[in-house]
């Protein structure tokens, strides 16, 4: 093993305020989004500031702007502002209303969440946002549970697991973004890679879901709309990303595809297309902005030692390839729980785990993956996450009663312990 600098503890203490300001203000508030993001990111700034006090500011502030205009820092905003319009410009012309009836309309009615688990999980990989999903769709779910004698937490947890599904394996989600941008590698190998890992949870929530629902006597949906025709930009973004196109083009095309389809149907005017552009841009500024900011931060906490610290205390207790990845498991595990965030948590430890990866010799598709598949996993267990909250405040119900019915989050969590012990898949380092 190479030698590591032992670093500096104390170059961790702007993180560590920035966690405490998130979390404390939450618990204080009882409600975690009353501490904004950004807010809580530029305090850290300041304290990590004046941090040391014998360095000069403007060095600082140098180093500051470098890493938040680090390259792949740049362009992970270029991706998410790109996804943001795509996934606005479908959802306005009516892809997601088309898709969700299209898939309903074709199940029988002894297979209704288990259609609705699947058509999630479609929607997710499309939207690229698991919580755009649980919007969508939680509606959906609350109707199936009316006519059901479903528990309405079962039909709720299954709408946030399906997005949890998509959320990891979507080509244009936030998480496969950070994910594969700070491991440097392409999107359709961390897509293999991690398909792979996840799939028999996934196939295992279905069968779970079966076997409880088998029994129930229930009504199929009514009145459900659809246009094939609307459902083609998903299908066509999907697929063109699976091929190993770039990503900038996949979404700019994807966005251009479902803007003429919406111009062609009467649903857009070129003004209201522009606009719908405009909406979802604006709605993915927020996550640009504190990739930009937490690259600034992390940029000093590296230069002061924090990041060799951070490697020397994990890696001392590291002895082996498999220790490495439970290493970048736990790293990015703990972070999601601390941020309620799995996007935040992957831009915060994708570095960290880079490294650890490329001292134990873990293929960078393997890291991306356990990044992603681990802070999904969290996220959609924990009662506070946007996901819980959105899906619980839609349906009237507390998050906490919707945990035991989490039934994805905890197979993704098992396939992923799962992959690290028998070390699947078994694929030579990714260069």
């Amino acid at each position: 093993m190479k030698n590591i600098n032992r670093g500096s503890a104390l170059a961790l203490f702007p993180l560590l305020v920035f966690v405490a300001l998130f979390i404390g203000t939450g618990i204080a508030a009882q409600d975690f989004s009353a501490m904004p993001i950004t807010v809580a990111l530029f305090i850290s700034i300041i304290v990590a500031m004046v941090l040391k006090p014998k360095e000069r500011l403007n060095e600082k502030i140098s180093i500051l702007t470098k890493g938040a205009g680090r390259e792949n820092i740049m362009l992970m905003v270029l991706i998410f502002l790109l996804a943001g319009a795509f996934s606005q410009v479908a959802e306005n012309m009516g892809a997601v209303e088309s898709t969700v009836n299209l898939g309903l309309s074709l199940l029988p009615s002894n297979l209704l969440l288990v259609g609705l688990f699947i058509i999630c999980c479609f929607i997710s990989i499309s939207m690229g946002t698991s919580t755009g999903t649980v919007v969508a769709l939680v509606p959906i779910a609350i109707g199936i549970a009316e006519q059901t004698e479903l528990p309405l937490a079962l039909a709720i947890a299954t709408v946030i697991g399906g997005a949890m599904f998509g959320d990891n394996l979507s080509v244009i989600s936030d998480t496969t973004i950070v994910s594969t941008q700070s491991q440097e590698v392409r999107m359709v190998d961390k897509f293999k890679t991690n398909f792979f890992i996840v799939l028999p949870g996934a196939l295992v929530t279905i069968v779970i879901l079966w076997f409880i629902t088998s029994g129930q006597s229930t009504t199929p949906p009514t009145d459900l709309e659809f246009n094939l025709i609307k459902v083609l930009p998903y299908l066509a973004v999907l697929a063109i990303a699976l091929m190993g196109v770039n990503v900038l083009i996949v979404l700019i095309g994807g966005t251009v595809f479902a803007g003429l389809i919406g111009l062609f149907d009467g649903s857009y005017t070129f003004t209201s297309l522009v606009a719908a552009a405009g909406e979802g841009i604006g709605n993915m500024q927020n996550i640009a902005i504190i990739a930009v900011l937490i690259g600034g931060l992390i940029a000093l906490i590296e230069h002061y030692g924090g990041i060799d610290y951070l490697l020397h205390f994990i890696t001392s207790r590291i002895r082996s390839k498999k220790g490495a990845e439970f290493g970048i498991a736990a790293l990015v595990s703990a972070t999601d729980l601390s941020t309620a965030n799995n996007t935040i948590s992957i831009i915060i430890t994708g570095p960290l785990a880079k490294d650890i990866a490329d001292e134990y010799g873990v293929d960078r598709r393997k890291s991306a993956s356990l990044l992603d598949i681990f802070a999904a996993a969290f996220q959609g267990l924990i009662p506070y996450g946007g996901q819980m909250l959105a899906a619980a405040g839609l349906a009237a119900i507390s998050p906490v009663a919707i945990i035991p019915y989490s039934i994805y989050p905890v197979t993704l969590l098992i396939c992923g312990i799962i992959a690290i012990l028998i070390g699947f898949p078994r694929r030579q380092t990714s260069k």
